[in-house]
């Protein structure tokens, strides 16, 4: 019961069909490098020691300059050449308009004779690749810019330039890597938790049976938090990535609410209804729960965190349900996804991760899905530029005019009040920090906290739920005798929550927040 497969899982194995991991220096030149030759020997030989060099992680380009006419990139070192450099030449060859243009890469010095390097160039307008086998100087023609915006997007800031650091074999048993974390198989569920484990530091101790909680409902109220981590399938896979980027511990999220009649609901963004859609939901309790026990097939973890009696009673639920009667059956909040992840210049980036990653794949999707690419980010970047109705290339080349950095774009924190061509937007966890904010539970502070900057794990170690286990539900935790401090009601493994209930709302909470693995340290009071 999360956004559909169409967009989020095209989206993150479109961003993960980028990959690195550098390669060892030899300090002689040897005729082949053993890494080059592992895949050709028999599999039970070679895999486990390629599962040892290259990782998930390993899909993603890094950023290694950018090739102007005015500046000349600096010498890099590549998975297979140590010594690189690049420049632009501009020409017109085609007599037209705006001419064309040819980038030089000089690259020297390999480690073996049987490596490549690989390499995607991009600007606002286009994306493209090449490879290198020999050292020399190699070509890459730009027939004829697609408009004076380009020329002058390249001429000033250039043509950028990442490098494939897992070369050619490296990036395919990447990929051999990547693709079980969205199989529904035991082997795509034990690649996840193995990605978690490696990237996050994460662990997974199994829990006694049975593994589902017998709920008493009497026991539930208005407001208490529900937090889902997903770890096989499809929403496994997109789970994996986010929990990476963002430090949480959890992937998915929902809310209770109980009608005057005593009947228990469950408020959700991120339902998929009878048409396919994605949308905000307001749900009986026993249809969702009956869901999520016999037909959701991602091996959801769930836990129940109950809000602190002081909490629950200033919990307005008048004002919860006016809430989400408002927003039930609008779309999930795409519009604001990533931007609760972006908070600083270079601290949110896991490496090879940054800015310039970030422009390179939203102009690679920008070709691929144009339509989602405008529900993705294009029309809340135009609202970070003051701007309406420009595209991905225009906003790049804006951004350029403004003295300013696509980079810094991506830190302008969202604003809970903006309103998008579909209404609000608002993802699984700000419709459940929005329905607090109407409630009351951020009063007096309410106006000066953006809760579409939180993500799931902000959310969770707000200070918000109960720190008192003897008031815990006697069912909480089921038969495990490891006593967590919320109550886990679903899932093999024990979930955890590092900095669960730890910290007090403050004015402009989250906005300004490094989230860095494995460690995923913050400043005070950013």
């Amino acid at each position: 019961m999360e956004p559909s497969f169409s967009l989020k899982t095209l989206l993150t194995i479109s961003l993960f069909l980028f990959f690195v991991t550098p390669q060892s220096s030899l300090a002689v030149k040897l005729p082949f490098h053993p890494q080059d030759l592992l895949p050709l020997l028999p599999r039970q030989v070679s895999w486990p020691i390629l599962n040892r060099l290259h990782g998930a992680v390993d899909l993603l380009p890094t950023f290694v300059g950018a090739a102007s006419a005015l500046n000349e990139t600096g010498d890099w070192k590549g998975a297979c050449f140590y010594e690189n450099r690049a420049w632009m030449e501009f020409h017109n060859k085609t007599g037209s308009e705006f001419g064309g243009g040819t980038l030089h890469l000089k690259v020297s010095n390999a480690h073996s004779w049987t490596c490549m390097d690989i390499y995607v160039f991009a600007t606002p307008y286009r994306v493209t690749w090449d490879y290198y086998l020999l050292s020399r100087e190699h070509t890459l023609e730009f027939k004829e810019w697609e408009s004076k915006a380009e020329y002058e997007y390249v001429k000033n800031r250039g043509v950028s330039i990442f490098l494939m650091h897992a070369g050619m074999l490296g990036t395919l048993q990447a990929l051999w890597d990547v693709f079980p974390l969205f199989t529904n198989t035991g082997w795509g569920e034990n690649s996840n938790i193995g990605f978690l484990e490696k990237h996050m530091g994460a662990t997974f101790e199994q829990r006694p049976q049975p593994w589902a909680t017998n709920i008493s409902v009497d026991d539930i109220h208005s407001g208490d938090f529900l937090v889902i981590s997903k770890i096989r399938g499809r929403w496994g896979g997109f789970e994996t990535l986010e929990k990476w980027v963002s430090g949480a511990y959890a992937g998915h999220s929902a809310v209770f609410l109980r009608d005057s009649e005593g009947k228990l609901w469950v408020g959700e963004s991120g339902n998929e209804n009878e048409q396919g859609e994605d949308v905000i939901a307001v749900l009986p309790w026993d249809e969702w729960w009956e869901f999520e026990l016999n037909k959701d097939n991602s091996n959801p973890h769930i836990a129940l965190l109950p809000l602190h009696p002081d909490v629950r009673a200033k919990f307005n639920e008048t004002a919860a349900w006016e809430y989400a009667l408002s927003m039930n059956g609008k779309p999930y909040g795409y519009h604001n996804l990533i931007f609760s992840w972006i908070d600083t210049l270079d601290g949110n980036y896991p490496p090879p991760l940054d800015a310039h990653l970030v422009a390179s794949f939203m102009t690679v999707w920008n070709h691929i899905q144009p339509e989602y690419a405008a529900n993705m980010w294009n029309e809340a970047l135009n609202k970070r530029l003051g701007t309406q109705g420009l595209d991905l290339p225009d906003i790049l080349v804006e951004v350029e005019k403004r003295g300013s950095s696509f980079g810094k774009l991506l830190t302008i924190p969202e604003q809970d009040d903006w309103l998008y061509t579909d209404g609000k937007s608002t993802s699984c966890i700000a419709f459940v920090l929005e329905m607090y904010k109407e409630a009351g539970l951020f009063d007096p502070i309410t106006s000066s906290v953006q809760v579409t900057e939180f993500t799931i794990k902000d959310a969770y170690t707000l200070r918000f739920f109960e720190n008192n286990s003897s008031r815990l539900p006697k069912w909480c935790n089921g038969g495990d005798d490891v006593k967590l401090p919320f109550c886990q009601i679903k899932g093999q493994y024990r979930m955890e929550l590092p900095e669960y209930n730890t910290m007090d709302p403050y004015p402009h909470m989250n906005e300004r927040c490094p989230s860095l693995p494995p460690k995923y340290f913050r400043t005070q009071n950013c």
